[in-house]
């Protein structure tokens, strides 16, 4: 089938090497001769005129649809008419029940652009921006879901955006308050080294912004001023609600691909950190991906960008959310309707928290008396059993049952080196002292790595030996041991090593008296190595019977001399 330019350009050239008439090229062509007039005048074909398909079910109800539209124009954004909307109000107000949606949508969509147009409204139109490097960055928050230790959990992404590279940093927090809003500035300033010099965008976050003047006026948060004059930085707030998304198009579009290939489906983790953790290698990984059309990847843009940044300032911003609870008869402060554990000494006193994203730290005074992770649930609780120590020594039936007990198993803290060594305790002591002495035991990490004390745990359970103080010492050898320097010489005594199964046989069994007081003496008495002493002999002592005694003078008693 000949297309109509192959139809003109053989009319054309007929016309121009035979001569024939249009009544003779129509003949011959079989096309009407307003077709060899068009082709003789242009070798281009005129465009088809679209055809027009005529709704004569719409047609009446098309006035009712358009003042619909027109009072769209002075409505809130979000309550607009859809074509759903205008359908359903056609069929009750004016009985069309015989119009499709499809209809309906086909006429709303052309027709509110008309109406827009006309009354002035401007068009949206997107305009090409180059950015210089190192000087703008763009920010913003986005939601994302994560299984967070087994349970379904809403957690919100902070997104950084360096314009011109398109370098962005990724952090996920429980929260999008300002406490979130300062560190993960904080984590994107230090991952890429510097801060932008011009300004970094932002929407009208109530982290940043405490009301919204006319224009670009704003007026901020002192704590985010304060942020913001300690790493020299200016701030650029978009257009209020959807009209100023497109001031920012860099970070909104980031905040959707990264949580399209790097949290879809959703990750599965046991904390924030472990996740924020993947997130930073994810992160690394993209700077081999190359952006739209750009040539170069993003890492190489950044290779470039990165000597432009300005300099981070010595000092670190603190990012915490200073707040003074008290502590309650439980040894616990309450922040966020979650509860953390500090020491018991403080009880009934006022301490200074710093609320931060990721974690909680106490303050007395200027000394840091507790860390915890931020409790992400609320109602939940952050227990460390080493704040209740000091109770616990005075009331050691307290401490299987309790609250501090339970969380240490929980987060590992108590290990199976201090279970046994209390079960063993137990055997020996009673429940009573063997608490006491595993409290003792739990002392030692105030000063101690958890390491050498765990070490020192295992070679008094092997030794059966289950005291504080044998633990301590041989924690203290195996920290000595541990950390000993090449070329030093080595104390002269080993630690307690674990023979293995062809070592115990063949070699000497240690037995203790722990041991051979709990375990059937006949056994006991058995595994003991054989006794090579010569029998004991009491001849060295009969002999003293015999030894002849020193001589007797011979003195007149005192009767004698009186001659009674």
């Amino acid at each position: 089938m000949r297309s109509r330019v192959d139809v003109f350009a053989e009319i054309r050239r007929d016309a121009r090497v035979e001569g024939l008439s249009v009544r003779e090229l129509a003949r011959r062509h079989k096309v009407h001769r307003r077709t060899v007039r068009a082709a003789l005048e242009s070798a281009q074909p005129p465009a088809r005129k679209p055809h027009v398909r005529s709704s004569p079910r719409l047609e009446p109800f098309t006035s009712a649809i358009d003042a619909m539209l027109t009072t769209d124009l002075d409505a809130p954004r979000k309550q607009r008419h859809t074509a759903t909307r205008v359908l359903a109000r056609l069929a009750d107000e004016h009985g069309a029940r015989a119009l499709s949606y499809s209809t309906v949508r086909d006429y709303v969509r052309v027709r509110r652009v008309e109406i827009e147009i006309a009354s002035g409204r401007r068009v949206n139109a997107f305009v090409p921006q180059d950015h210089e490097p190192g000087a703008e960055a763009e920010v913003d928050f986005g939601e994302v879901w994560v299984v967070l230790a087994g349970v379904k959990t809403k957690c919100h992404l902070f997104v950084f955006r360096l314009s011109h590279s398109g370098k962005a940093i990724h952090r996920v927090y429980s929260t999008q308050g300002q406490e979130a809003f300062l560190e993960g500035h904080i984590e994107a300033f230090e991952a890429i080294g510097g801060v932008p010099t011009r300004h970094i965008r932002y929407d009208n976050l109530t982290s940043a912004v405490t009301k919204v003047l006319f224009g670009r006026n704003r007026v901020e948060n002192p704590r985010w001023v304060l942020f913001r004059s300690h790493y020299g930085f200016d701030s650029f707030y978009c257009e209020p609600g959807i009209e100023g998304a497109h001031e920012k198009g860099g970070v909104e579009g980031e905040v959707g691909r990264f949580r399209r290939n790097h949290l879809s489906p959703m990750p599965v983790v046991d904390s924030l950190a472990e996740l924020n953790d993947r997130i930073r290698a994810w992160d690394h990984a993209d700077d081999t991906r190359r952006i739209s059309t750009r040539i170069r990847t993003v890492g190489a843009d950044f290779t470039t960008e990165q000597p432009l940044l300005a300099s981070l300032p010595l000092e670190r911003f603190d990012p915490g959310l200073s707040l003074t609870p008290r502590v309650d008869r439980s040894s616990l402060v309450t922040v966020r309707m979650a509860k953390y554990s500090v020491p018991s000494r403080l009880i009934g006193r006022q301490v200074r928290v710093s609320l931060r994203a990721s974690e909680l730290v106490v303050f007395d005074a200027r000394t840091v008396v507790a860390r915890h992770p931020r409790v992400v649930a609320r109602g939940g609780e952050s227990v460390d059993l080493d704040h209740y120590l000091d109770v616990l020594k005075l009331k050691p039936g307290a401490l299987p049952g309790s609250t501090a007990l339970a969380h240490a198993r929980a987060t590992g803290a108590f290990t199976s080196a201090h279970e046994a060594f209390w079960a063993a305790a137990r055997k020996t002591d009673g429940d009573a002292v063997a608490t006491r002495e595993l409290i003792d035991v739990l002392l030692l990490h105030r000063s101690m790595d958890a390491a050498d004390v765990v070490a020192g745990l295992q070679a008094a359970v092997t030794v059966g030996a289950v005291t504080a103080d044998v633990v301590a010492v041989e924690a203290r050898l195996h920290a000595s041991q541990h950390h000993e320097t090449p070329g030093t010489p080595s104390s002269g005594r080993g630690r307690v090593r674990f023979p293995s199964a062809e070592q115990q046989r063949s070699e000497l069994r240690v037995v203790s008296l722990t041991q051979r007081r709990l375990a059937d003496p006949a056994a006991v008495i058995a595994g003991l190595p054989p006794d090579r002493r010569p029998i004991p002999s009491m001849a060295g002592y009969d002999e003293l019977l015999h030894l002849p005694g020193p001589a007797r003078t011979e003195e007149p008693t005192a009767r004698e001399e009186t001659g009674s």
